[in-house]
């Protein structure tokens, strides 16, 4: 056979075994998919969003521009060796169809240099050479990155690097190696054939010609080898994240979601990590008590290697659910909502008895709105008072669905793994909304926010008390005034980075007080550290947390520190003497 010889064979078996694998797993997985995903994929599936599709995988995968917005170093780390990669694997081609316009089979394009055997002469062959010199230089200058950053990952910008399993080394070792040794086996035969380019074409006069007539073959065997140890292990790594990812972005362009329950699509999320970190130096519980093996990544390798039950349950219940780590994950993983199918109690979650539901006062609400203050709003009723206050301000008839403070909305169930009681908390409490007639729900607490506006399936608008004061005050039927005393504004995890609601609490803060900047808000907010998503860590530690976020806050020297969240203003009220208040509580005081 003409292009051949058998060192290419680990090559060709190491990618058909890939090919394989990675077709089993796939296909197993979507079988794995629930009722409602297998329907929206049928329906979806050869629709147009998967122009929007391909322009992601493009950018993410590829470029690679969502970590490159965080940390510019670690975003060229993995551009030079993804994208880079790729134009090898595409130029290479093309190179290797115009050299050889005879018999072709795919592997000559990987094992050029040793089959042309020619100098290039044309100015085409010798535009090539160079383009692929060059990318080949592109691509190691990631590897050399990667290197850094496993001896000192600050240097990319990294507190905290990951620590992997001996498989994910493994395979880290033989990427780390395919491209010296492709430097080496493609300059070895330069040195003999003259057919390389500015980079490999240097190295190679550096030899000799006997000392390159014996080591050419064994180079290009050992580049063989490695990438067919890559390939092989790959499916079982980390680094299955390089195809799994292609599909998790075309499957949520077409509408698929996690569930309450692991499926399928979870299975692709879980191998869509790349383990890159970015979670660690995001969460509070590295940051300020110091504790790095909980964090979303270590969760997610545990849940796919399915090992270490001990593990999944310490990590998956050690979080404080506080979406920093979803918000840095340049994947875009549904990392709480996995935290959560993580703590599903299963056999433990019976369904409860919520009849005391039935006696909760109900009314005909047509064309008023329905309040629900929320039980931490209970705890600090400064904020449910204000409300009703500002109701009474703007002529606003409504139902305090909550007032006797019986009904929660189920989320604290949810957050705990409780999920068919949280599930019949939702019915039941659905059936009371449907039942009154409200037109509108007004929430004063992000975690009810959260659970009404994502979990239920309610066909009225759901607003937190901040649009809603924020929409009153544009129509003008809610008069304030402009008080002289600045203030400082804590993003609640839950209403900022849960539900992306940052520009409303702004707008109503900035039209009764001077708003002073923060270093640390919007996405980058701090958490209070008091949530109810961990019910491991201790006070004095969840203590620890609150002051980092009320340092934050205090520096600007503020004359009233102003949140959206009952729970915050309860953790920070315990922390500070400074004056802390509910933006409803702000603009009850400063109505006109």
């Amino acid at each position: 056979m003409e292009n051949f010889n058998p060192f290419v064979l680990p090559f060709v078996l190491g990618s058909i075994a890939l090919l394989i694998i990675c077709l089993y797993k796939y296909i197993r997985w979507v079988r794995q998919f629930d009722r409602l995903q297998r329907a929206t994929l049928r329906k979806n599936i050869l629709s147009t969003k998967i122009l929007p599709a391909i322009g992601e995988m493009f950018r993410e995968c590829l470029l690679h521009l969502r970590i490159s917005k965080k940390n510019w170093r670690l975003g060229y780390m993995h551009r030079s060796i993804a994208f880079g990669w790729f134009l090898l694997i595409v130029v290479g081609a093309i190179e290797s169809r115009i050299g050889f316009k005879g018999e072709f089979h795919y592997w000559v394009a990987i094992f050029y240099r040793f089959f042309n055997k020619v100098p290039p002469e044309t100015h085409t062959a010798v535009v090539f050479t160079q383009i692929m010199d060059l990318l080949l230089l592109y691509v190691l200058s990631g590897i050399i990155l990667a290197w850094v950053k496993k001896i000192k990952s600050r240097l990319l910008g990294m507190n905290r690097a990951t620590k992997h399993t001996v498989m994910d080394n493994a395979i880290r070792i033989s990427l780390w190696s395919i491209f010296p040794l492709r430097l080496l086996s493609e300059s070895a035969s330069a040195c003999l054939y003259h057919n390389g380019g500015f980079l490999t074409q240097t190295i190679g006069n550096l030899f000799s010609v006997p000392v390159a007539q014996f080591l050419e073959l064994p180079l290009w065997t050992l580049y063989s080898i490695a990438l067919c140890v890559f390939f092989v292990l790959l499916p079982f790594s980390r680094y299955m994240h390089i195809f799994t990812e292609i599909f998790l972005i075309y499957f949520r362009k077409l509408g698929l979601k996690e569930h309450t329950k692991a499926t399928g699509f979870t299975k692709f999320e879980l191998s869509s990590c790349s383990r890159c970190g970015m979670c660690i130096d995001a969460c509070p519980l590295y940051k300020d008590l110091g504790i790095t093996d909980v964090q979303s990544v270590y969760l997610l390798r545990n849940l796919r290697n399915l090992e270490h039950h001990k593990d999944i349950i310490a990590a998956g219940k050690n979080c404080l659910m506080c979406n920093q780590c979803a918000e840095d994950c340049p994947v875009n993983i549904d990392l709480m909502n996995i935290r959560r199918i993580s703590r599903d109690k299963g056999e433990l979650d019976s369904i409860g008895n919520y009849g005391y539901l039935q006696k909760v006062k109900s009314f005909n609400a047509i064309g008023r709105v329905a309040y629900f203050g929320g039980c931490m709003s209970h705890l600090t009723p400064g904020i449910t008072e204000s409300m009703q206050t500002i109701f009474k301000a703007v002529g606003q008839n409504y139902w305090f669905m909550d007032e006797d403070k019986s009904i929660c909305c189920g989320r604290p169930l949810l957050q705990q793994g409780f999920n068919n009681q949280a599930a019949e908390l939702r019915r039941k409490n659905t059936e009371l909304i449907v039942n009154s007639g409200a037109t509108m729900l007004i929430t004063s607490c992000p975690i009810c926010y959260t659970s009404f506006k994502k979990e239920y399936k309610l066909s009225i608008p759901v607003l937190h008390h901040t649009e809603y004061l924020n929409m009153l005050i544009k129509q003008g039927k809610l008069k304030v005034k402009k008080g002289d005393f600045k203030v400082t504004y804590h993003d609640p995890c839950e209403l900022g980075r849960g539900c992306g609601i940052y520009k409303e609490p702004r707008t109503v803060l900035k039209a009764v007080s001077t708003l002073l900047k923060t270093k640390h808000d919007k996405e980058n907010s701090l958490c209070c550290g008091m949530n109810l998503g961990n019910t491991v860590i201790t006070l004095e530690q969840q203590t620890t947390i609150r002051n980092t976020a009320l340092d934050n806050l205090t520096e600007p020297h503020p004359d009233v520190i102003a949140t959206a969240c009952p729970m915050c203003k309860k953790a920070f009220k315990h922390g500070t003497d400074a004056n802390v208040k509910d933006i409803a509580e702000i603009v009850a005081e400063n109505l006109a």
